[in-house]
């Protein structure tokens, strides 16, 4: 099956930035997608970012766009999501998962977590005011 380690996260003041980090390994050499979704206390899962090495797509929620910054790297298959402009309603676990299946999906396919087939172990982001 395919691994997913998590890093990052912990804790910052408002308006500061940190950086997760997702790396996969395991059977699948190339995933075709990664994503990442947060879940706060009391509250759904939410989807935050996801990219598409195809074509270097990349995906946000209306709630992080302009702060949030998702990048790949084939090579290690691994995602950044760099995390700017930190806001105390961004403090939640944040996991990072895996779409195993190739193909040219809409934009809501990669924000549906039951779309991905693998997660990791979730890391903690809290943002004080």
């Amino acid at each position: 099956q395919v691994q997913l380690v998590q890093s990052g996260g912990g804790l910052v003041q408002a308006g500061g930035s940190l950086r997760l980090t997702c790396a996969a390994s395991g059977r699948t050499a190339s995933p075709y997608a990664m994503g990442w979704f947060r879940q706060a206390p009391g509250k759904e899962r939410e989807f935050v970012a996801a990219f598409r090495w195809t074509g270097s797509a990349a995906y946000y929620a209306d709630s992080v766009k302009g702060r949030f910054t998702i990048s790949g790297d084939n090579a290690k298959r691994s995602v950044n999501l760099e995390m700017n402009s930190l806001k105390p309603e961004d403090t939640a676990v944040y996991f990072c998962a895996v779409d195993t299946r190739p193909g040219l999906f809409s934009s809501s396919h990669y924000a549906t977590s039951d779309e991905y087939d693998y997660w990791g172990q979730g890391t903690q982001v809290t943002v004080s005011s």
